[in-house]
């Protein structure tokens, strides 16, 4: 009987001692905000005033068992700058939104058979912030642009020392590039920007040049934010601003690092894609309402011009073919202390092909051209790791 009794109490503690079963899901990442403050007093080096914080989460959900595994991330961030000066006193520093998710199913260790889907866009205008009483044109809002990404490929998953590893690369690979914005948008701002043109002017001239432009056949009646945001369109009643959708298929390549290590967290992403088409297009000098202007055959045939009519005058050619690779690359490092607290640093690389970038030159010209884009933030704050 004794030994009976002891034989139960060893197995009993030896079942109590064993691992629990992993749980299928897992949920890790950073939340937190940084802010910073500059107060200056009679300072002769100069400067303003200036109030900024920087709000972000990077969170990531991974789900996996038996030979399936579902993972999605979400990175968002978006950051203001209030300065104490005349013009622009409220400035965005940075926006993104950026979610991803992909399933697989393991048909080798290590090995996955992957669908993918992902999708990036800001939340907010972003402006030129001139610094002056002009009207700052908007450079970019919620899904303008935007970049939708479906894909199916081979994903290489591993996880070491505290390390997830992940390679993905699809051959078959589609991405939508959006930049719409709804007519109420496009209305409300492009109003803005033709009252800033013409500042004796009011509301109601501006709907009666939007009817004379209309009459007369002109789409070309606001060119400062139409640069921005797209070809003008008119019909009998309001105006309507739309950018046409391109969709590409193409080459896709991600990989990603995810390391942790007590209180030190490593996060980075790269992303690649390179469409398999060769976006290049013929071009056409044509005379609309006495103005001359380059246009797509697909442009002509839309405002009902005979092409035999204009000249050929070459091809735009926008870089978008196989072998130039648009590039993402963000990195996210924190590190926790006094439980609560967070130094951070963030950096986001982007190259797109095709996006021309104007700078201005030492004699005063403006040049055009596709640049690297980066991004750096470093910030102490209120933060909390999973």
């Amino acid at each position: 009987m004794a030994c009976t009794l002891i034989a139960a109490m060893t197995f009993a503690q030896e079942a109590a001692t064993e691992e629990a079963p992993a749980k299928p899901w897992k949920v890790s990442g950073i939340v937190g905000l940084n802010a910073n403050a500059t107060g200056l007093w009679n300072w002769a080096a100069g400067g303003n005033n200036a109030i900024s914080g920087v709000a972000f989460g990077k969170i990531k959900l991974l789900y996996q068992e038996n030979q399936y595994s579902w993972e999605s991330n979400l990175d968002v961030e978006y950051g203001l700058s209030w300065i104490d000066q005349k013009y622009d006193k409220l400035q965005k520093t940075s926006d993104h939104l950026k979610f991803d998710t992909k399933f697989g199913w393991e048909f080798h260790p290590t090995w996955y058979l992957t669908a993918m889907a992902a999708f990036q866009t800001q939340m907010d205008l972003g402006r030129a912030y001139n610094g002056d009483e002009t009207y700052d044109a908007i450079q970019s809002a919620i899904l303008a642009p935007s970049y939708t990404d479906i894909s199916v490929g081979i994903d290489w998953k591993k996880s070491v020392n505290g390390a997830d590893f992940s390679l993905y690369l699809s051959p078959v690979a589609g991405r939508i590039t959006s930049a719409y914005l709804s007519d109420k948008w496009n209305r409300r701002y492009s109003q803005e920007a033709w009252l800033a043109a013409n500042p004796t002017l009011t509301s109601a001239d501006f709907t009666d040049a939007v009817y004379a432009n209309m009459k007369e056949g002109h789409a070309d009646l606001l060119t400062s934010i139409q640069e921005a945001n797209g070809t003008w369109y008119y019909d009998e009643k309001n105006v309507k601003q739309y950018r046409t959708y391109t969709a590409e298929l193409g080459l896709n390549f991600k990989g990603s690092v995810n390391y942790t290590y007590k209180d030190f967290k490593l996060a980075t992403t790269l992303t690649l894609f390179t469409p398999y088409k060769w976006d290049k297009v013929r071009m056409y000098s044509f005379a609309i309402g006495g103005e001359v202007d380059n246009y797509t055959e697909a442009q002509l045939n839309e405002k009902g011009y005979d092409i035999s009519m204009a000249d050929f005058v070459g091809y735009r050619d926008n870089n978008r073919r196989f072998g130039n690779f648009d590039v993402d690359w963000t990195v996210m490092l924190s590190y926790q202390f006094l439980k609560c607290l967070n130094v951070t640093l963030s950096t986001d690389l982007k190259y797109i092909n095709g996006l021309k970038i104007d700078k201005v030159l030492a004699d005063g010209t403006v040049e055009s051209k596709e640049r690297v884009q980066f991004m750096g933030i470093i910030g102490l704050g209120v933060g909390y790791s999973f």
